[in-house]
């Protein structure tokens, strides 16, 4: 079984269907970028891997773990547990305006160490243990030097690299990304790409929602290109991006280039 898996996945408001059987697998260490035009299917594909939108059929696999399927009954089920596995960066930040930069890292970790069987007796060692973790990925995604400062105090790129920070405390299996540049100035753009870019260093396996072609040719294993709510066409960036074959992944190319 692949890493991450899948299958028939089907989401439809009212009488539109946007997903109409999604069928996908990743591989461990492996980046796949999400590309297509807007209603398409690209994000309630993403927000739907995330659970922010509850499925009506398929499954969804991790690890060897059933995250999402339908019970016995035929009702939507959701692993909470493993649910954990996923993290989503998203594309208005969504930081909390309260909380220093430090903060924003630590406080989803220090509320899931609340339910640790030890944490009463080692609550002092866990939050250490936290805050040294913190401290790591903000050098690692270069933001040491704001730790203390507020999210009103920071520029987009730096808005969006704590995001990216705070997604990577909670150690997800799958890191996910919903157009992570979109919001940014064409200036700010770089600074973020670099980051996802180190990241695909670090042997993570990612999935990265994008309009930029030119950072999902360089940066992804596997590109998919969706229309209509199905998978129009799949395969490697230079399959897809530079030899596709549907008419449709053709024309979008063409006119992202225009």
């Amino acid at each position: 079984m692949a890493f991450f898996e899948i299958k028939g996945l089907k989401k439809s408001f009212g009488s539109n269907e946007v997903l109409k059987g999604i069928d996908l697998t990743l591989e461990k260490g492996e980046v796949l970028s999400i590309i297509g035009s807007s209603g398409g299917g690209k994000t309630t594909l993403l927000r739907s891997m995330n659970f922010l939108e509850t499925p009506d059929a398929g499954e969804i696999w991790i690890d060897g773990h059933r995250v999402f399927g339908m019970d016995a009954e035929g009702l939507p089920e959701v692993n909470r547990e493993a649910q954990r596995m996923m993290g989503l960066v998203f594309q208005q930040f969504n930081l909390f305006p309260q909380y220093s930069v430090i903060g924003n890292l630590t406080l989803a970790p220090k509320l899931h160490a609340k339910e640790r069987a030890d944490f009463k007796q080692n609550k002092k060692e866990i939050f250490a243990e936290i805050d040294a973790r913190a401290e790591e990925i903000l050098r690692v995604t270069g933001l040491s030097e704001k730790r203390d400062s507020y999210p009103y105090q920071l520029s987009g790129g730096q808005q969006q690299r704590v995001a990216i920070a705070r997604a990577l405390m909670l150690s997800p299996k799958i890191l996910c990304f919903d157009e992570p540049t979109s919001a940014l100035d064409p200036e700010l753009t770089g600074e973020v790409l670099k980051v996802i870019r180190e990241l695909k260093n670090s042997d993570r396996t990612m999935v990265i929602v994008t309009h930029e072609i030119g950072f999902a040719k360089g940066v992804s294993d596997k590109v998919i290109f969706m229309a209509d709510g199905v998978i129009e066409e799949c395969g490697t960036p230079e399959e897809v991006l530079e030899n596709p074959k549907s008419p449709k992944t053709i024309a979008f190319l063409k006119n992202a280039k225009d």
